[in-house]
């Protein structure tokens, strides 16, 4: 027999859960919540919070990215350069808030749990290289971009150098940088 062992859970005590940590989160920062806290604060018992998560990351990261996923939509304009660009400014909206600094905090933590930094990356980071993805092949479909066109390249090209000021030079990340940013690499990538 597989497949996980127990009762299932029940939603409304993972949703206070993963609201709980979420609320936390935001308030005082990851080093400051506690399983106990978010216990407390989402009435039910620690048992039950490590019935169903491991670690006080993961349900975390469960919580904010419960939070997180649902404030950055994928547009979908008719233009590639407009998708793309409204894509990377809610992104960079999003990582310069407070809710997106927590990102960097978790990076940080990351660091010193293996499971918690493939999390993000599967849960969180992946996806929105996929919405990127999805963007781009879109724009090659509707000829806008060339088809032999290397698409993991040009989603480095296109958003390594946003993760790179938000996490290595901690210079400003605003719209009009972003703007001028896509604009520079889609001249880039439509010479290619």
């Amino acid at each position: 027999m597989t497949g996980k062992r127990g009762r299932p859970r029940n939603v409304e005590s993972q949703k206070s859960i993963l609201s709980a940590s979420y609320e936390l989160l935001l308030e005082n920062g990851f080093q400051a919540v506690t399983v106990d806290k978010i216990a407390d604060r989402a009435q039910v018992s620690k048992a039950t919070i490590y019935k169903w998560w491991p670690n006080k990351a993961a349900v975390v990261m469960d919580g904010f990215l419960y939070a997180a996923t649902t404030r950055l939509p994928v547009p979908d304009t008719g233009s590639t350069l407009q998708d793309i660009q409204i894509h990377a400014t809610n992104l960079t909206r999003f990582l310069t808030s407070r809710e997106g600094i927590i990102i960097t905090e978790l990076l940080g933590e990351g660091q010193f749990d293996s499971g918690l930094a493939e999390a993000y990356r599967a849960r969180f980071f992946r996806p929105r290289r996929l919405e990127a993805r999805g963007i781009l092949e879109k724009g090659v479909q509707r000829g806008e971009l060339k088809k032999n066109l290397d698409i993991g390249i040009c989603i480095d090209l296109i958003y390594g150098p946003i993760f790179y000021r938000l996490l290595v030079t901690g210079e400003a990340l605003d719209e009009p940088y972003v703007q001028q940013l896509v604009s520079n690499a889609f001249e880039g990538i439509r010479s290619i």
